[in-house]
């Protein structure tokens, strides 16, 4: 039995400015219950919450949200269970990057193209995070879930898996995913790194919640928003990088409103029409949804209270 259902604790609660959270850092307040045991996740989850892991991938609007907002803690945080057998679970808050890390030195291949992504386990398997080199997807068997108040096993061949996106059920929290890699050697999946790292090295190093939009069939957003001359364009805060098109840079004191307007001129400017791939927290509906600013779903609490 996994540790962390064997040590039930209480969730901790506190208030907090979601910009500490993620990697952009803007971002108004929630209660934030930060869980370390799948007892306290399910009772975290009784009432209309939302789950954060690593904070990329993310914008949250100036007002924070309403609902609680459930974080997994250490207990699921510990990469150890991956061994030279390259088959194992791992608990959703485990950092992509330490992960990645830990494979290679174990010379086990499957996760080079998730190399530099800021993000933990769970929430790379809600996003189907990747690269043009591969994706989580790539090496998921099964997750855990917690689903209505019970933990229930998923095969990875039935979570609707696609670019940069998941069909988990509503109000699912993903509690621990197993991995399949491939046994190697430690230079081998160095060197199949190095092609994606080389690829990285254009992209910022300042605050950003990584590629803002979906890069369209058979292009690129990021070419096709430096072909529109837009590098470099600011609304307050924001600004999008010279580096790399496709990114929004805070550059210190960005609110989530300088954000929504620059993704919104960008949009308005480019001709082929942009997705969003980040996740949308708390931003004003009415003209913001209408420009596609649909609001993420919140996760509702269980129509049965159990245990």
């Amino acid at each position: 039995m996994p540790a962390a259902e064997r040590a039930p604790h209480d969730p901790a609660i506190a208030r907090l400015a979601l910009a500490s959270l993620t990697t952009l850092k803007v971002g108004g307040e929630a209660e934030v219950w930060t869980c370390e045991s799948d007892g306290a996740v399910r009772d975290a989850t009784r009432a209309d919450f939302r789950v954060i892991g690593g904070g990329s991938n993310l914008l949250v609007g100036d007002g924070g949200v309403p609902e609680r907002v459930v974080r997994l803690g250490r207990a699921y945080a510990d990469a150890r269970a991956l061994d030279a057998n390259g088959d194992a679970w791992l608990g959703a808050a485990v950092p992509l990057p330490g992960l990645v890390r830990r494979a290679r030195r174990l010379g086990l291949s499957g996760l080079e193209g998730v190399l530099g992504i800021p993000a933990q386990l769970g929430g790379a398997v809600v996003m189907n995070a990747g690269t043009r080199f591969g994706e989580i997807g790539d090496a998921l068997q099964e997750v855990e879930l917690m689903l209505d108040g019970r933990v229930e096993r998923v095969p990875a061949a039935d979570l609707g898996l696609g670019y940069r996106r998941s069909a988990l059920p509503p109000g699912a929290v993903v509690l621990r995913a197993r991995l399949r890699l491939t046994p190697s050697t430690p230079e081998r999946v160095a060197q199949a790194e190095a092609a994606v790292d080389a690829a990285r090295r254009g992209q910022p190093k300042a605050r950003s919640a990584g590629c803002a939009f979906k890069n369209p069939p058979g292009d690129a957003a990021g070419r096709l928003i430096d072909a529109a001359g837009l590098k470099g364009l600011r609304v307050g805060g924001a600004m999008i990088a010279h580096e790399h098109a496709n990114f929004v840079v805070n550059l210190g004191d960005a609110t989530a409103a300088d954000v929504v307007l620059l993704l919104e001129r960008v949009r308005a400017t480019v001709a082929v029409p942009l997705e969003i791939e980040w996740r949308r927290w708390g931003l004003p509906g009415g003209e913001a949804t209408a420009r596609g600013w649909d609001p993420e779903p919140v996760g509702r609490r269980p129509a049965t209270d159990e245990g």
